[in-house]
């Protein structure tokens, strides 16, 4: 009895033995795979410099994608300011842009130079000379803007120093500029040595660099459409072109009212059927004539070529040096500035 009492007890102790043996070696088990299970659920989220890392690695990608997104677009800048679209929807307009490659010093306008036929029919370059003149040439300025087309403008010198900021305007506009002239003499006159005739051809270039702040056009119309067989050869040694006209408005004469301005220079056109057309900017009633002179160009089906230099003129140091003298300007030994190089708004 006492022995099979020590069985049971033996066999109990046992069984309790064994349970608590399993209980520990499933414990330790469970014990040791949780690490492994934090070890993966850290790389998938990844530790916080893998992280830091794997962000800018996408973030480089995406800026050299194959399509990216558009960005918006820059503010223009100030100095290039886009060419505005015409508001007028019947305008004028412009029908091309000729480049003129003024090597050896080319004319243009049949009166006078019949080498270069450039014109089609029913093309006119529009010209203007003698200004920059107050009222006058803004005028003009503003019946072209109105039909968005572009002219011509043969500046006097000494009018480029009294209203710069006038030819300035022209210039702005998209207008070509070129000279006509210090003083608007005649320069075939037997009063002018052959020095004083280059003076005043060089001077007159001088004086719309200085005025335009930029070097103007190789372009140049003798005054009253006198041509100085000396200049017109020193023009091919200075890469000049000479301009005449077929289409003469006479809008400097006593009684060139608007309506007369017109009638001759359509008349005159309707006749050759394309031209340079010779006008004043200078002359009030030329202004007050432009509006309908350029709805008769339009109604006529007539088209308007600009002409531009392929390169602008470079004038002579000593005579930008002398005209800075004659207009008492202080300068130092150095060549004038433009204002925006000199003067800038850093702030507003």
């Amino acid at each position: 009895m006492r022995n099979a009492l020590g069985l049971m007890l033996a066999s109990v102790v046992a069984a309790v033995v064994i349970a608590a043996g399993g209980w520990f070696y499933y414990s330790s088990r469970a014990d040791q795979a949780a690490p492994k299970t934090v070890a993966a659920r850290a790389a998938d989220q990844l530790p916080a410099p893998a992280k830091l890392a794997a962000r800018d690695d996408v973030e480089t990608t995406a800026t050299v994608a194959a399509k990216p997104a558009a960005a918006p677009a820059p503010a223009p800048a100030m100095p290039v300011q886009p060419r505005q679209a015409c508001a007028n929807p019947n305008a004028l307009g412009v029908s091309r842009v000729v480049e003129i490659d003024t090597t050896g010093g080319p004319g243009f306008g049949f009166e006078h130079f019949k080498q270069f036929d450039f014109l089609t029919e029913k093309e006119v370059v529009l010209t203007f000379d003698d200004g920059p003149w107050p009222v006058n040439t803004p005028t003009v300025l503003k019946a072209l803007a109105d039909e968005c087309t572009k002219g011509l403008f043969f500046s006097v010198g000494k009018h480029a120093t009294y209203h710069p900021e006038i030819l300035k305007q022209v210039l702005a506009q998209g207008h070509t500029v070129g000279t006509h002239t210090w003083s608007h003499v005649n320069l075939n006159s037997k009063k002018l040595t052959e020095q004083q005739v280059k003076d005043e051809v060089e001077k007159g270039f001088s004086a719309v660099r200085f005025a335009l702040g930029t070097n103007p056009a190789p372009f140049f119309r003798f005054p009253q459409l006198q041509h100085n067989p000396a200049m017109v050869a020193y023009f091919g040694t200075r890469n000049v072109a000479m301009f005449s006209t077929e289409i003469d408005s006479f809008d400097f004469r006593k009684g060139a009212t608007p309506e007369k301005i017109v009638e001759t220079v359509m008349t005159r056109l309707d006749k050759l059927g394309k031209g340079i057309i010779l006008m004043h900017d200078f002359q009030k009633n030329t202004g007050l004539a432009m509006p309908t002179l350029l709805a008769r160009l339009k109604a006529g089906g007539y088209k308007v070529v600009q002409m531009k230099a392929k390169t602008t003129f470079q004038t002579l140091p000593e005579y930008d040096e002398a005209l800075m003298k004659d207009m008492k300007v202080p300068t130092a030994s150095t060549t004038t500035r433009p204002i925006a190089s000199v003067v800038q708004t850093v702030s507003q």
